[in-house]
């Protein structure tokens, strides 16, 4: 029997800190590498390099994934470690330069374009998607603000089984936005606008459309000329066909294959993806977007960025006093970021602002925990409960 997961594109948003694990020395050390560096600007604290590093260490082993890297940036400190190695059966380590699948953290780049085209007055959040991108259940009357905050009560397009049936018999396969939204045009919606959470693709791939469509480029291009360079970030890229520059990470994966095997998903077509999830960076470019992303520094202006940060959806069924989401954003615990997840890929960037902190974790496996949680998850959750 073929495992078929019932979102393929990563639906957490954040993650709950989780206690650490029982201590499980006393075998060989994995290979490990640490780097840790203070500026003399920032004279008033130094990295806990040993505890960052033993996180990487004690989640790779209890969860088993092949590798992970990983940094932590404070006013006080930079830190970069790494465990493990790029893939199953490799010998070398990763890095911050390994290029990697960033899944969902693909869409908080889709809601920025989409802030900035608001900005520019070239569109409204208060306008109905139908406007933009006809036949969508709910379009008459789901705003692009709805949409973007994941309360338009449109389905996703990754629950259907037979878009999954294609999928995983030719992964490989390239894939047009149209042709994804197609799975849920023609069905009913799952409720009322802003009746409640529901995280859906289909909302994200929707919302590339407009990008394109009211920009008058392509998402590759927009990206590159509207986010990607401003910040500097040279290593990223939105994809237009399946390949991933080097080095790079090799995803391994259990989606669409016979229990009790995995598969190297590193080649996989990430185009089934596009605007909600088929984007490719490095940790030391998803630094710069942790920090554009919690201030909006070099995307937004700070009108809109306050309109982001005021976005969050507390009162919706989904959401509790500490995590909920907003404009393509996460809250939870004061942390503000996302999850992103494609087969044989887990990723996470998140910014605290009262400590001015950026935490990314890369991890080449999206294969769950014993508990169900994405990979990622305790590595993030335990990194951050050390920043504080």
């Amino acid at each position: 029997m073929r495992r078929r997961l019932p979102i393929v594109l990563s639906a957490v948003i954040l993650t709950l800190v989780a206690a650490c694990g029982n201590d499980t020395s006393g075998e060989s050390p994995p290979a490990t590498t640490s780097e840790s560096t203070t500026s003399d600007s920032a004279a008033t604290g130094t990295a806990p390099a040993d505890e960052f590093q033993d996180v990487l260490d004690r989640v790779r082993e209890e969860v088993g994934f092949p590798g992970v890297v990983a940094r932590v940036v404070t006013p006080d400190y930079e830190w970069t470690g790494s465990s493990g190695t790029i893939g199953a059966g490799r010998s070398e380590e990763p890095g911050p330069d390994d290029h990697t699948r960033i899944g969902s953290i693909t869409k908080t780049m889709t809601i920025t374009a989409l802030l900035q085209l608001a900005e520019d007055d070239r569109l409204s959040l208060e306008d109905p998607i139908g406007r933009y991108v006809p036949g969508l259940p709910n379009g008459d009357v789901a705003t692009l603000g709805q949409l973007a905050s994941m309360v338009s009560g449109i389905p996703s397009y990754t629950f259907d089984e037979e878009f999954q049936r294609q999928l995983f018999d030719d992964p490989e396969a390239p894939w047009t936005p149209d042709e994804l939204l197609d799975y849920v045009r023609g069905d009913a919606p799952n409720f009322a606008p802003g009746e409640r959470f529901e995280y859906s693709n289909t909302n994200t791939i929707a919302l590339g459309l407009v990008v394109e469509q009211v920009s008058g480029q392509s998402l590759h291009e927009y990206f590159r000329t509207n986010v990607f360079e401003p910040l500097g970030m040279a290593d990223t890229v939105m994809p237009t066909d399946a390949a991933i520059a080097s080095p790079h990470l090799y995803g391994i994966t259990e989606q669409g294959q016979p229990d009790g095997q995995t598969a190297d998903a590193t080649g996989w077509n990430p185009s089934w993806g596009w605007s909600a999830g088929a984007v490719i960076s490095t940790v030391d470019d998803l630094e710069l977007w942790g920090t554009a992303l919690g201030t909006g520094e070099g995307v937004l202006s700070p009108e809109m960025q306050q309109l982001r940060l005021d976005s969050f959806l507390f009162d919706v069924p989904g959401a509790t006093d500490t995590r909920a989401y907003g404009l393509g954003l996460g809250i939870e615990n004061g942390w503000l970021g996302h999850t992103g997840e494609l087969p044989g890929f887990n990723t996470y960037v998140g910014y605290l602002p009262e400590r001015r902190a950026v935490v990314v974790a890369a991890v080449n496996s999206d294969i769950p925990t014993a508990d169900g949680e994405e990979p990622v998850t305790p590595v993030a959750n335990r990194l951050k409960e050390i920043v504080g």
